[in-house]
């Protein structure tokens, strides 16, 4: 995958985490909330990943 390409996927599941803890709060659903934080982690994750790569295409292209 491209760097472009994790960063949104991060997003998005970054997203749908916190979508997934707010809905567990209100529904009093602990394992929804534990969905949401793990979710939440993944995107984070994926985010990280996708800026390791665009840092180290520029760092690549400069030599």
């Amino acid at each position: 995958m491209s760097a472009t390409t994790d960063k949104i996927k991060g997003y998005a599941n970054e997203a749908a985490g916190k979508a997934k803890q707010v809905a567990g709060k209100v529904l009093d659903d602990d394992k929804l909330k534990a969905e949401g934080i793990a979710q939440e982690a993944k995107g984070d994750l994926q985010k990280a990943v996708g800026t390791g790569k665009a840092n180290l295409k520029k760092v690549v292209d400069n030599l």
